[in-house]
């Protein structure tokens, strides 16, 4: 069984501390359907996630991401 994965860079706004970014990146890694989250020290703003587009759709990536109090876009769809 072949199975589609697609990623999505999600820009955040904010400055984060490495805390909040962890925690972002555990709500995300949470969702069903994710395969993997990246969002590198060097560049805090992106996080780029690997996902499986049968199972959860890009925007409720997003939506996890604000649902923790920050502003963010998806980028490179």
């Amino acid at each position: 069984m072949d199975i589609q994965l697609a990623d999505v860079t999600i820009h955040i706004d904010e400055t984060l501390d490495t805390a909040k970014r962890a925690e972002i990146e555990a709500k995300l890694r949470a969702i069903d359907g994710v395969v993997s989250v990246h969002n590198p020290d060097n560049r805090p703003h992106l996080a780029v996630v690997e996902y499986n587009p049968d199972k959860v759709k890009s925007k409720v990536l997003l939506e996890a991401v604000t649902g923790e109090g920050v502003h963010a876009e998806l980028i490179g769809l």
